[in-house]
């Protein structure tokens, strides 16, 4: 017993701090983002700030981009959901989450797949990237992703379930241990997000008017 209370704290001890607070902010703002809470941004700019190193240092080079991205994604998400806020309490209603049709996210998600197996092979061919096909597969998938939760779609938990099991095996192969428990609890937060923002779209959709209906696609 003695040995493996030994084991645990010398693995704790070892662990990266950086991936630490990354993965701290990183569920602050998977948390306050299925609440629709506007700070889950600044969360998000923290912590995507600290992956963009991380993942560059093990040579996921296209997450590292990915995060880069996030970086200026959570200064829009912010600026349109505080801007939404703003009209939503002028109106006294709350902030309204939209639905895409299937036939819609079905084209979308064909285009995307053939751009990732285009970038999965530059990776693959004339970079040193590891898992270059499946880490740009995510990658590409995330960045749609990450517009759909900045315009409050409600599709993007699903999207985000996908791209997190995924992730999953990445960093485990990579051996990010503290990252890809943070993965195992976004895929449950997706799963309350998912659940709360239909709820959110089932209440509200009845009160859209016309024009609003015709921009959910």
């Amino acid at each position: 017993m003695t040995e493996l209370l030994n084991s645990v704290s010398a693995y704790f001890q070892q662990l990266p701090w950086l991936e630490l607070v990354a993965m701290v902010l990183s569920i602050a703002y998977v948390i306050l983002a299925a609440k629709g809470s506007r700070w889950c941004w600044p969360a998000a700019f923290i912590s995507t700030a600290l992956y963009t190193v991380i993942f560059y240092d093990v040579l996921l080079l296209m997450d590292s981009a990915l995060n880069a991205y996030y970086l200026l994604m959570a200064v829009y998400g912010y600026w349109q959901w505080s801007k939404q806020s703003d009209q939503s309490q002028n109106e006294s209603s709350q902030l309204t989450i939209v639905s895409w049709q299937l036939s819609w996210h079905i084209k979308v998600c064909a285009a995307l797949a053939l751009l990732a197996m285009g970038l999965g092979y530059l990776m693959d061919n004339y970079s040193p990237a590891h898992f270059p096909y499946l880490d740009t597969f995510t990658t590409v998938y995330a960045v749609f992703a990450t517009y759909l939760v900045a315009n409050k779609v409600l599709e993007n938990w699903l999207y985000w379930i996908v791209i997190d099991l995924a992730s999953i095996y990445l960093y485990l192969e990579k051996g990010l241990i503290p990252t890809t428990v943070l993965f195992i609890v976004f895929v449950i937060v997706a799963g309350y997000g998912y659940h709360k923002w239909l709820k959110l779209y089932q209440k509200s959709s009845t009160n859209l008017q016309p024009s609003a209906i015709a921009n959910t696609r």
